[in-house]
């Protein structure tokens, strides 16, 4: 029996990426600082060009770097919302190519702030509180106003995933909801609707403000359960009648 295990040939750039990403991981460069010039890794490495400069567009790629044309790469500091702007785009690519793909985003967005909504009832401080009721009246102030109206509805949500303390959330959180008003946007533009976001925006804090995660569960679900069907796919440019 052959037990051989062949070995395949990498390509230059993919050692040189190895190396470079090392460089990051081992902390040699640390955020904000310059990577060396083209010249002094190619002597480093005894590579040619082509194959360092292949490898800084993989870490340009992967938000690892930013290169400016005549100057130095510099090193990016990795964030929860860094990384979730790797797959941005690619996320708004599906969105806009599949019904499916809307309606599991937004069964997810429910399963993933009811979650929140019960955590933001067990850790809610004075200040929270006080945080996500100033984004309720900045709503009541942009009633008629879709953009603004929008805009606050997104923070207050986002608001709450931050009440967990952890960045992770706070940044799915902000991701989910910018892909839903970007693709389906037509659809949180609805005449005389708003009046039900507010009431149930206010009934959501009350129960953060009370300590009952199943009471804010049952509230976040039963707003987002109403809200959903005014996310719709449509054609570019086309106005679906709930919107009207």
């Amino acid at each position: 029996m052959d037990t051989t295990e062949h070995i395949a040939k990498r390509k230059l750039s993919d050692e040189v990426f190895d190396r470079l990403k090392r460089m990051l991981v081992e902390g040699e460069k640390t955020p904000g600082s310059l990577m060396p010039s083209e010249r002094e890794l190619m002597a480093r490495f005894g590579v040619g060009r082509p194959a360092i400069r292949e490898a800084m567009q993989q870490l340009e790629s992967m938000g690892l770097v930013e290169i400016n044309h005549g100057e130095r790469a510099r090193v990016l500091e990795l964030t929860p919302q860094s990384l979730m702007r790797q797959v941005d785009q690619s996320a708004r690519i599906m969105l806009s190519m599949s019904a499916d793909s809307l309606e599991h985003l937004k069964a997810a967005r429910i399963f993933f702030e009811r979650g929140m909504a019960r955590e933001a009832a067990q850790r809610a401080t004075d200040e929270d509180l006080k945080v996500l009721r100033a984004t309720l009246d900045e709503q009541r102030r942009f009633l008629g106003d879709a953009d603004q109206f929008i805009a606050a509805d997104m923070r207050f949500h986002t608001q709450i995933a931050a009440i967990s303390r952890n960045p992770i959330f706070t940044a799915v959180s902000e991701a989910m909801l910018g892909w839903l008003k970007t693709y389906h946007g037509e659809m949180l533009i609805w005449t005389g609707k708003e009046k039900y976001t507010l009431a149930e925006h206010e009934e959501i804090i009350s129960h953060l403000a009370a300590n009952d995660p199943d009471a804010a569960e049952a509230a976040m679900v039963k707003h987002l359960e109403r809200s959903r069907a005014l996310y719709v796919a449509l054609p570019h440019g086309a106005i679906s009648p709930a919107a009207r």
